[in-house]
């Protein structure tokens, strides 16, 4: 199965977020953009990729153990920005981002010790995936635009462990559906 760990906003953060991108997609050339739906809006801390059924326990432990060594921070839907040159379109984060890098890492950590094979280690960047293109696309406006947006602060109180499943129908612009087959609450958060 396809995992990932996750913090996942809760549901008025989403929505506060859905109103500013309804916007977005109002602009002339918003359909280039194939935008992503707010039910799978989340922050990636950790991609595990596809992981064998027999790995789940023992990473499930130590994302558990992750989640209990971790305290609960205060974070942000906040800003915007790029990568390649469009191909994606994001909001950032604002709030305690080294406590959001840490638990990153530690949910790394947690991947490598269960034997993921977690590749090469990349500085953590927080970002929600709001938009996709095939193409390289002039972005520059709807990043000026999610620049200026900063949503209400909320406590990350747990962790979560999403499956993905990948679109199979070929219907062009189908999304993927998450399932969250694990959470844990942070310490002091739950």
């Amino acid at each position: 199965m396809r995992l990932f760990a996750a913090v996942l906003p809760p549901a008025d953060v989403v929505d506060e977020l859905g109103l500013m991108i309804g916007e977005l997609k109002g602009r002339a050339d918003a359909d280039r953009l194939r935008w992503t739906e707010p039910p799978g809006w989340h922050f990636t801390l950790a991609f595990y990729g596809e992981v064998e059924a027999y790995v789940v326990t023992d990473l499930s432990e130590r994302l558990a153990r992750v989640a209990h060594r971790t305290d609960a921070f205060p974070l942000a839907v906040a800003g915007g920005g790029q990568f390649g040159h469009g191909r994606a379109l994001w909001a950032g984060a604002e709030g305690d981002l080294g406590a959001l890098r840490l638990l990153a890492d530690r949910a790394e950590a947690a991947g490598r010790k269960a034997g993921v094979d977690m590749g090469e280690h990349r500085r953590y960047k927080p970002h929600l995936t709001v938009a996709r293109s095939r193409e390289a696309f002039e972005v520059r406006p709807y990043v000026e635009a999610l620049g200026r947006f900063v949503g209400r602060t909320w406590t990350v109180a747990e962790l979560a462990l999403v499956r993905s499943n990948l679109p199979t129908s070929g219907v062009p612009g189908e999304q993927p559906r998450y399932e969250v087959v694990g959470r844990w609450g942070l310490a002091a958060g739950g």
